[in-house]
């Protein structure tokens, strides 16, 4: 299969673009620096330049680009450049997909990147991919406008899958990577009442669900979380066993309120996800729960 990439130096890029590889398939990658390698082209989102012949020869396009989210919460540039750098990039490659007119197969697919905080806080309900986006936290509000930019793209008659990515835990990248020296110095503590449901998903099934994903004719929203969502209390105590040490403390809500700032709702709200479209269109999970995606994590 010919894939198109963008967003491939990231960490999940980079462990996607190593398994796609491995698979033989086809890869070219876009860069918003010159060209370094035969496989890379360059385009720049953010002035809507990209080349239509790289697009126009991808069977499935997949954009992973923006910012870090991790961040300071108070700092208006940071939270300008959430919002750009996931809206601008996928606004540019959806365009570009409308405006393709391959022979015979159609459009290339799309894959765009997304976030489980599309949903907002739905207390103690089950959340599948027809579920409602609710609220107006900050990361609520960007993935609206991300997802809204791949419209363009449907309606030309492309199938565009939106991967609503759950935090993914591994220990070379955050959170985990944040949050694994305080729990192995014993002060790993639960967020507010801790009763709040935490989607999450290991790596691996990460980047197994999206492989998944090229080979089917799916569309639409896809929840990219392990199939048992635990709350904020039963990972802290998933992380604190893995790690060999207690975790007994609290962070105040009212103390989270004001340090996190605009994400406060993002870490205090409740999102019980559920991978309703991925299971059942055959994906097999290999980390279904908590003790799975932390075991993993920090093997």
């Amino acid at each position: 299969m010919q894939l198109l990439l963008a967003g491939s130096s990231g960490f999940l890029g980079t462990h996607l673009t190593a398994a796609l590889r491995a698979d033989g398939h086809q890869l070219t990658r876009l860069v918003r620096r010159a060209p370094a390698a035969a496989d890379e082209v360059r385009w720049s989102p953010a002035d809507g330049e990209i080349p239509q012949e790289v697009v126009d020869a991808a069977d499935v396009v997949i954009n992973l680009c923006g910012s870090p989210t991790a961040g300071n919460p108070h700092s208006r540039r940071w939270a300008s450049d959430l919002r750009t750098s996931r809206v601008d990039a996928a606004r540019t490659i959806a365009n570009a997909v409308a405006r393709s007119h391959q022979e015979g197969s159609g459009r290339p697919a799309l894959l765009n990147g997304s976030a489980i905080g599309y949903y907002g806080d739905h207390g103690t309900r089950l959340v599948a991919e027809a579920s409602d986006s609710v609220g107006g936290s900050l990361m609520t509000s960007v993935v609206r406008e991300w997802e809204a930019a791949t419209t363009v793209a449907r309606h030309a008659g492309a199938r565009v899958c939106l991967l609503r990515t759950a935090p993914v835990m591994d220990g070379a990248s955050a959170p985990l990577k944040q949050m694994l020296p305080l729990f192995r110095l014993g002060l790993g503590a639960r967020l507010g009442g801790g009763s709040q449901y935490f989607p999450m998903v290991s790596l691996r099934d990460w980047v197994g669900g999206v492989q998944h994903l090229l080979g089917t004719g799916l569309a639409g929203p896809v929840n990219l979380c392990c199939p048992m969502t635990p709350t904020n209390t039963e990972f802290t105590q998933a992380l604190a066993d893995a790690t060999g040490r207690r975790a007994r403390l609290a962070v105040p809500t009212k103390l989270i309120t004001v340090g996190a700032g605009r994400v406060a709702p993002d870490l205090l709200g409740s999102c019980r996800a559920t991978p309703l479209a991925l299971r059942s269109s055959g994906y097999v999970f290999t980390d279904h729960d908590v003790r799975d995606v932390i075991s993993a994590a920090v093997r």
